[in-house]
């Protein structure tokens, strides 16, 4: 309940005036278009559920009040819905059949925008003022596809037996054995990182639960500045005992993202029954490109995705059997294919969104790999007690999601699906008072 006016009123949300037609209402919410029209001012106001317009006559008594209010404003507005004349009916427009016929607005908060919402910026500007910039349709859209991409993987996996867990972000070392860790200070005379990875906690948490998955930040020391890295992610990691080997868990993740993209419907992602399958050697050999290399290049990734929507209907294409010397330590060699890995990539419209694969699950061979990659297993003793107590054959994947975001909605740049970016050249540093 909102005191309003010297009368007790209870806030409308905007999208339920329909219901509210001939009567008197109180709405609260932001101005998001002001336009004076001779002595007419007319609003489009806007809230959580949706827009509509209000517009105040010469003989109002909120006249005198609007003459300041812009863009922005936050404020409390009193008004009588009516229907629309049939010929000013706005069927493109939300609540375009409806008007609001304001009789009085009290102002919350002044606004000072550094520029019109349909200015044209470039990227830094538009990520310099995202307090202001994430409010346009836009921006909203894209995180609202964004929070029913986490909604939708997290029902797909609690379907199919999966239990979520939280990790940490502050670790003894770097997981993966290879990304750059952001060293933090702990304050307990301990060295402390960030965490790169949370593959040792999901690998310990199938040992718990066999089905397990967590939707984790982690870091990264991306040393460049490109469209598609970030010192900063969310990662939607799963794992999975008693599997048979990788293919398990790719037709996991296949069932995943099939969900995910009915789910998005906006996405109009091109999926065919089956994603289709190529080993690394296989791309390359229909790219014609060396068949030396261990990975793809980001060029390759895109044709060869052309490939798959031209050949396959998919956007989507899985490849598997990269090199062991590409993969971590704890990645599973395939004893018919030996130097090569059950290991996969998931491609989606150019883009690697998700990297996963089989597991060592036996104590020995691990110890052994971490001496062969130079690594000191006592420094692992933490992480190999699960496989010391028992681990069945497991794997899983991890998804980036704000990669997926961006594919999803095809946006060129992976900022413009990332709340606050960080890489080597964005932070924010006017959030507290550190002048350090």
């Amino acid at each position: 309940m909102f005191y309003g006016y010297d009368v007790l009123v209870k806030r409308i949300l905007i999208g339920d005036l329909r219901g509210h037609i001939d009567h008197e209402v109180l709405i609260q919410g932001w101005v998001d278009v002001r336009r004076d029209q001779g002595k007419m001012v007319f609003f489009n106001f806007r809230d959580r559920s949706g827009t509509v317009q209000g517009v105040v006559l010469p003989k109002s008594p909120a006249i005198e009040t609007v003459k300041e209010i812009r863009n922005e404003y936050v404020v409390s507005v009193t008004g009588r819905v009516n229907k629309r004349p049939e010929k000013n009916i706005n069927p493109e427009m939300p609540n375009g059949d409806i008007e609001l016929e304001i009789t009085a607005i009290e102002v919350f908060s002044a606004a000072e925008i550094p520029f019109e919402r349909d200015a044209e910026v470039n990227i830094d500007t538009y990520l310099d003022h995202q307090p202001y910039t994430l409010r346009s349709k836009e921006a909203q859209s894209v995180f609202r596809v964004q929070a029913t991409i986490i909604e939708a993987y997290r029902e797909a996996l609690r379907k199919r037996g999966f239990v979520e867990f939280q990790t940490p972000a502050l670790v003894g070392s770097d997981a993966e054995g290879g990304a750059a860790a952001f060293k933090v200070d702990y304050y307990y005379e301990q060295k402390a990182y960030l965490a790169t990875s949370p593959q040792f906690y999901k690998q310990i948490m199938v040992g718990v639960f066999e089905r397990a998955f967590s939707t984790s930040k982690v870091f990264r020391g991306e040393k460049h500045a490109t469209t598609r890295h970030l010192s900063e992610y969310s990662t939607l990691d799963f794992e999975m005992g008693f599997i048979q080997d990788h293919t398990d868990v790719m037709a996991t993740l296949e069932e995943v993202m099939r969900h995910i993209a009915k789910r998005v419907p906006e996405g109009e992602a091109r999926m065919p029954e089956k994603i289709p399958v190529l080993t690394l050697r296989e791309v390359q050999k229909t790219l014609g490109v060396s068949l030396d290399e261990p990975d793809l290049e980001p060029e390759h990734e895109r044709l060869i995705c052309e490939w798959a929507l031209k050949e396959h209907g998919s956007d989507f294409l899985f490849v598997t059997h990269y090199p062991m010397s590409k993969r971590p330590f704890y990645t599973y060699e395939d004893e018919n294919n030996l130097g090569y890995s059950k290991s996969f990539d998931l491609l989606f419209r150019g883009l690697e969104i998700s990297t996963g694969g089989q597991r060592v699950h036996r104590y020995d061979e691990l110890v052994k790999r971490l001496e062969a990659h130079g690594m000191d297993p006592a420094l692992f003793s933490f992480y190999l007690e699960t496989f010391k107590v028992g681990m069945p054959p497991h794997g899983g994947s991890a998804v980036g999601l704000e990669r997926l975001t961006a594919r999803m909605l095809n946006l060129p740049n992976i900022k413009e699906a990332t709340l606050f970016p960080r890489d080597m050249n964005r932070i924010d540093t006017l959030l507290n008072n550190n002048n350090e």
